[in-house]
């Protein structure tokens, strides 16, 4: 295991830092489930903390092992593209799956369905 204390100061609050902001992102996000009312409103707030957060937090990581390394470490990058790639695809599924059901149940929970009058 790396030592971490032989981090220099610069790259211990770089990392604090993007460590911090992914974490606050995705806590948004998760507020944003919480306090969102309606099923369309509910699935975008998780997805952007999700991939936004998760590039600060990747980003972090990248800097506190390329430093203690080293060497370039960037095979995090990878976890970033695939949950920047697979994020999306359910939230599109979900909404879709959704909207059909509520198309076909002549639902008034359609977005922008409150604003005819």
């Amino acid at each position: 295991m790396m030592n971490a204390a032989g981090l220099p100061l610069w790259a211990a609050l770089l990392t604090s830092f993007f460590l911090l902001l992914g974490a606050t992102v995705t806590l948004i996000g998760c507020i944003g489930l919480i306090r969102f009312k309606t099923f369309y409103e509910r699935i975008h707030a998780p997805t952007m903390g999700t991939s936004w957060g998760m590039g600060a937090i990747v980003l972090a990581s990248i800097i506190f092992f390329t430093v203690l390394g080293s060497r370039p470490v960037l095979h995090e990058v990878l976890i970033g593209i695939f949950v920047t790639v697979t994020t999306p695809v359910p939230l599109m599924l979900l909404s879709r799956a959704a909207l059909y059901r509520d198309r076909t149940d002549d639902s008034r929970k359609l977005p922008g369905s409150g604003d005819k009058g």
